[in-house]
């Protein structure tokens, strides 16, 4: 199990993350009333556009009103492109009357926490 958490001013990410066999689950939440507002499936494939590389397919389901999709699908897709597993995301990030600077500090800490899991599986499965 990983357990990683970042935070910035108001804006505070935790991101939880389990294997089960060869896939992996992550919970994505925080804020001031964290929840489930997404959840997101991917699975590996090569590229379409290059089949040499790999990228995943993902597939997303967002409760009506939450707008925690974009992050979901962000690490969703990265993780099951560059570690080549099948990955489950729930997110749920609410934080009151959020600004647009903490929106984008919300981007910033799940793109730092994201690469901070991929070196953390890759590093255990050798």
């Amino acid at each position: 199990m990983y357990n990683l958490h970042e935070s910035q001013g108001r804006v505070q990410i935790n991101m939880i993350a389990v294997t089960i066999g060869d896939d992996l689950c992550v919970i994505i939440s925080g804020g001031d009333k964290p929840h489930i507002g997404c959840v997101t499936l991917s699975a590996p494939r090569p590229s379409l556009s290059d089949p040499d590389k790999q990228s995943a397919t993902t597939s997303v389901l967002n409760l009506l009103g939450h707008k925690d999709d974009e992050p979901a699908k962000f690490v969703s897709h990265e993780l099951s492109s560059h570690l080549g597993k099948n990955v489950v995301v729930t997110c749920g990030i609410h934080l009151d009357n959020i600004t647009v600077e903490e929106i984008k500090n919300v981007m910033k800490i799940i793109t730092k926490l994201t690469n901070l899991l991929i070196a953390k599986v890759m590093e255990n499965q050798i």
